[in-house]
């Protein structure tokens, strides 16, 4: 019996999987670039994202979460995902200056879809805020709806983007 429970204790042993802490969110500064254009992040309104990856040491930066969930939903990417953090526009001064760290966890995040607002790099933007009040007084102003992250459909991330669309972008 003991050696029964020697080696169950074992096997659990060689099981257990390391649960590596999540990175905390970086300060978004004058020198984070945006991953998919390599422009200055900071110079752009809107929302942004980071996503943190194993043996990276910085983020990557997006200029609009449209991007970075574009990014997530892209069967090329091959490294581990360590932290995904989104701006928080509840919290954030202005459409113009969303802060440089009022950041959120992603996945715990609301965001506003098709609510017809201009992100940072022109596209159709999707807006996230830790606070449901935050996301529903946004709908107020701007229209859409609100959804948790792996809800997003993919058109709305993946499909192309009409850039002379009329689309607003918020005070």
């Amino acid at each position: 019996m003991r050696r029964l429970a020697l080696i169950a204790l074992i096997a659990l042993a060689a099981c257990k999987e390391e649960v590596a802490e999540a990175p905390p969110p970086a300060a978004l500064t004058e020198a984070a670039l945006s991953y998919f254009c390599q422009m200055n992040v900071a110079e752009h309104g809107g929302p942004k994202g980071q996503i943190h990856l194993k043996g990276h040491p910085q983020p990557l930066f997006f200029a609009q979460v449209r991007d970075m969930l574009a990014y997530l939903k892209s069967p090329e990417r091959d490294a581990e995902i360590t932290a995904i953090y989104v701006s928080d526009m509840g919290r954030a001064d202005s459409w113009d200056h969303p802060g440089p760290d009022n950041w959120t966890e992603a996945a715990n995040a609301i965001y506003v879809v098709e609510a017809g607002v201009r992100g940072g790099m022109g596209a159709p933007e999707i807006v996230p805020f830790a606070d449901a009040g935050a996301a529903q007084s946004f709908i107020g102003a701007y229209g859409g709806r609100a959804l948790p992250m792996t809800e997003i459909p993919d058109d709305a991330v993946l499909a192309p983007v009409d850039l002379d669309a009329d689309l607003e972008t918020p005070a």
